[in-house]
C-alpha cells in the first residue's frame, strides 16, 4: 500500500503537469523525462506515485475525457473548466488504481481535496445507471466490450457500495455532521516454520602478516651518475678536437685549389687588412635561370594574360570616369597595420597575464604543501595509536578462535568414521558396474571390426575397376566447323585469317594516330615558345616595378618609428617581477622547489642551455667562414662544404652564402 503524507499536494502536482502537457507538440516519453527532473525534490515513494499517475492519465486520456466531458455537461455546469484535469485524475485513481490503493487510502486522497467538488463528481461517476449504460457503451467503442466489462465496469460496481458510504460521509461533512469511520482490521504477519540450519565449521584463523620495514631511498637517486659526467667530458673534448681539425683543414689547403691571380690578390689584401672588421655584404642575388616545364609555362602565361586584362579593364574604367582605388587600398593597408599592432599588444598582455597567474598558482601550491605537511604529521600520530589498539584486539580474538576450533574438532571425530563406511559401500557398487561396462565394450569392438572388414573389401573392388585402361584419343580437323548451328560459326583456319586482317587494320590506325600526335606536339611547342617570349617581357616589366617599390619602401622605413610598448604591458611586467621575487623568497624559507611544467631529471641538461650553446657555435662557424671569404683564403664551394660539415655536427641545415 502506498503511503502519502500530503495527498492533496501530490494530486495538485499531477494536475499542474497535465496542464502543461500538449499532445500535438510533445511526445509522452519526452514529457515524462522532463517531469522526472521536476519531481526530484520528492522522495522515492511519492515521486513514483506521482509519475505513475501522470503516465496513466496520459495513456488512458480518451476514456477519462469521455467521463469528464459528460460531467461538465450534466452535473458540473457551474464548475470551472480549469479544474477539468482534477476530475480526470480522480477518475483515473477510481478506475485503475482503486484495487492497489485500497478504500482507506483512496478516501484519504478524496478528503484532502474540496469536499463539495468530490461529492458531486463521485456521485455522478459511481452512479449504477451511468456505469451500466452510456459509460460502458462509450468505452466499448474504444476497447473490446468483454474486456471493458470484465476489467473496469465490474470492479467499479463491486466497489460502489463502499464508495457510496464515502459519498455520504462527504455529504455529512458538507452539512457539518461528524461520522465515525470503522477502522479496518490490520493483518499481522506470522513467521514461517523453517528448519534451523546446522552451524558451519569455523575456519582456522590465518596468522597476521607482519609489515616489513622499508629501506630509505638512497642518496644516489638524487645525484647524476658518474658515467654521465664522464661521457659529457669525452664529448666536449672530441668536439674541441674536431673544431681544431676543421680549422686547420680550411687554412692549410692544397695549392691546386687557388689560381696565381687569387694568391697575389689574397696576399695584398692580407697585408692591407691585418684585423677583421665586420662589414655588411652588399651584393645581388644571382638570377639563375630556371628550366620550366610545359604546365608551368602555360600557367604563368595565363597568369600574365589575366593580369594584362585586369589592367586594361582598370584603364578603361578610369577613362569612363571611375575613381582610382589606390588611395583606398593604401588607407586600408595602414588600418590593417594598426589593427595588427593592437593585436600583438593584446597577445603580449595575455601572455604576461598567463605568466602572472602561473606565479600566483606556484605561491598557492607552496602554501598547500605546508598545510599538508602539518596534517600528515597529525595523521601519523593518530594512525600509530589506532594500530596499537588494533593489534591488542586481534590477539584477543585469536585466542578465542583457537579455543572454539578445538571444540569443533572434537565434534567432527565421530563424523569421520561414518564417512569411511559410506566410502567402502560405494567402492563395491563401482566394481559391479565396471564389470558390466567391460562386457558391453567388448561387444561394440567386435561389431566395429566387422564393419571395417566389409569396407576394406569394397574399396579393393572399386580400385580394381578403376585400374582398367581407357582409350580417349580424338582426331581434330582444323578446316571443319564445329556444327553447333550458331550464326557466327567458323573453322580454326578461317579464324586465324580474320585475326591477321584485324592486326593489319590495327597497325594502320596506330600509324595514323602517331602522325596526328606529332603534328599536335609541334603545334604545342610553338605555343610554348610564344608564351615564353611573352613571359620574359612581363618579367622585365615586373622587375622594374619591383625596384621602384623597394626604393619607396626604403624611403618610408627611414621615417617610420619603432613600436612603443603600452602602459598595460609595462604594469604586467612589473607585477610579474614582484611575484617572482616573492615566490623565490618563500621557496628559500620553505625549502620547496617550484613545480615545473614537465618532469625533468636532475642530471639531464636543460633544453634552453643546449639551444643557446647550439646557436652560439653556429654563429662562430659563420663568422669564421665570412672571415675566410673576406681574406680570400677559401672559395665559395669550399665555404659551403665547411658550412655543411658544421651543420651536420650541430644538427642544423646549411645556408647558401651569396656574394
Amino acid at each position: 500500500m502506498v503511503k502519502m503524507p500530503n495527498h492533496g499536494k501530490h494530486v495538485e502536482i499531477v494536475v499542474q503537469q497535465l496542464n502543461k502537457f500538449n499532445p500535438e507538440n510533445q511526445s509522452m516519453d519526452h514529457f515524462l523525462d522532463e517531469s522526472t527532473k521536476v519531481l526530484q525534490a520528492l522522495n522515492v515513494t511519492d515521486g513514483k506515485f506521482v509519475l505513475e499517475t501522470l503516465a496513466g492519465c496520459i495513456e488512458y486520456k480518451p476514456l477519462l475525457d469521455i467521463v469528464a466531458n459528460a460531467f461538465f455537461v450534466q452535473d458540473g455546469k457551474h464548475c470551472l473548466s480549469s479544474e477539468r484535469n482534477l476530475y480526470v485524475v480522480i477518475c483515473y485513481l477510481a478506475t485503475f488504481q482503486l484495487e492497489e490503493l485500497g478504500l482507506q487510502q483512496f478516501s484519504r486522497i478524496v478528503k484532502s481535496l474540496d469536499a463539495a467538488k468530490m461529492h458531486k463528481f463521485l456521485r455522478f461517476f459511481f452512479s449504477v445507471l451511468n456505469l451500466n449504460t452510456w459509460i460502458k457503451d462509450e468505452w466499448s467503442q474504444i476497447y473490446d466490450s468483454p474486456y471493458v466489462k470484465e476489467n473496469w465496469i465490474d470492479p467499479l460496481l463491486r466497489w460502489q457500495p463502499k464508495i457510496q458510504q464515502l459519498i455520504e460521509q462527504l455529504a455529512d461533512k458538507l452539512d457539518n455532521h461528524v461520522t465515525t469511520v470503522k477502522s479496518s482490521t490490520v493483518t499481522e504477519p506470522k513467521e514461517f516454520n523453517l528448519t534451523i540450519p546446522k552451524p558451519r565449521a569455523i575456519p582456522i584463523p590465518e596468522p597476521l602478516p607482519l609489515q616489513e620495514r622499508t629501506q630509505p631511498v638512497p642518496q644516489s637517486t638524487y645525484k647524476p651518475p658518474k658515467e654521465k659526467r664522464h661521457l659529457e667530458e669525452i664529448k666536449r673534448q672530441n668536439r674541441q678536437k674536431a673544431e681544431h681539425l676543421v680549422l686547420e683543414a680550411n687554412v692549410n689547403k692544397f695549392k691546386c685549389a687557388f689560381s696565381k691571380l687569387d694568391k697575389r690578390e689574397n696576399a695584398s689584401e692580407v697585408k692591407n687588412k691585418p684585423e677583421f672588421q665586420a662589414q655588411k655584404i652588399q651584393g645581388k642575388i644571382d638570377n639563375v635561370p630556371i628550366k620550366l616545364n610545359a604546365a608551368a609555362i602555360l600557367r604563368e602565361g595565363a597568369l600574365y594574360q589575366r593580369k594584362m586584362e585586369q589592367e586594361l579593364n582598370r584603364i578603361e574604367s578610369l577613362l569612363r570616369g571611375s575613381r582610382d582605388p589606390s588611395e583606398f587600398l593604401e588607407w586600408q593597408k595602414q588600418m590593417r597595420e594598426k589593427d595588427l599592432e593592437q593585436q600583438l599588444a593584446e597577445i603580449e598582455c595575455r601572455r604576461l597575464q598567463g605568466k602572472l597567474s602561473h606565479e600566483e598558482a606556484v605561491l598557492a601550491r607552496q602554501n598547500v604543501i605546508q598545510e599538508n605537511k602539518k596534517k600528515a604529521d597529525l595523521m601519523r600520530e593518530e594512525i600509530g595509536e589506532l594500530m596499537c589498539q588494533y593489534a591488542e584486539r586481534r590477539l584477543q580474538e585469536q585466542k578465542e578462535m583457537r579455543e572454539l576450533v578445538e571444540q569443533v574438532v572434537e565434534g567432527h571425530k565421530n563424523a569421520k568414521q561414518a564417512k569411511m563406511k559410506l566410502q567402502k559401500y560405494k567402492r563395491q557398487i563401482v566394481q559391479e558396474v565396471s564389470e558390466e561396462s567391460r562386457e558391453l565394450l567388448r561387444q561394440a569392438l567386435e561389431e566395429a571390426e566387422e564393419k571395417l572388414r566389409k569396407r576394406y573389401e569394397l574399396i579393393q573392388q572399386i580400385r580394381a575397376i578403376e585400374s582398367l585402361p581407357l582409350f580417349r584419343n580424338k582426331f581434330v580437323d582444323l578446316t571443319q566447323t564445329p556444327g553447333h548451328g550458331l550464326i557466327g560459326e567458323m573453322s580454326i583456319v578461317e579464324l586465324r585469317e580474320r585475326l591477321a586482317l584485324l592486326k593489319e587494320a590495327q597497325k594502320k590506325a596506330e600509324e595514323e594516330k602517331r602522325d596526328q600526335i606529332i603534328h599536335e606536339k609541334q603545334a604545342k611547342e610553338q605555343l610554348l615558345l610564344d608564351k615564353l617570349e611573352q613571359i620574359s617581357q612581363f618579367r622585365a616589366a615586373l622587375g622594374r616595378a619591383a625596384t621602384l617599390r623597394q626604393e619607396e619602401k626604403k624611403i618610408k622605413s627611414r621615417f617610420s618609428e619603432g613600436p612603443v610598448k603600452s602602459e598595460r604591458v609595462l604594469n604586467l611586467q612589473k607585477k610579474i617581477t614582484e611575484k617572482t621575487m616573492e615566490r623565490k623568497k618563500q621557496a628559500e624559507l620553505l625549502k620547496v622547489t617550484p613545480p615545473k611544467t614537465s618532469a625533468v631529471r636532475p642530471w639531464e641538461p636543460q633544453k634552453g642551455f643546449l639551444q643557446e650553446n647550439h646557436w652560439k657555435v653556429l654563429e662562430e662557424s659563420r663568422a669564421q667562414q665570412f672571415k675566410m671569404l673576406q681574406h680570400g683564403l677559401a672559395s665559395r664551394e669550399a665555404a659551403q662544404k665547411t658550412a655543411a660539415c658544421e651543420a651536420a655536427k650541430i644538427g642544423a641545415t646549411s645556408c647558401i652564402l651569396r656574394s
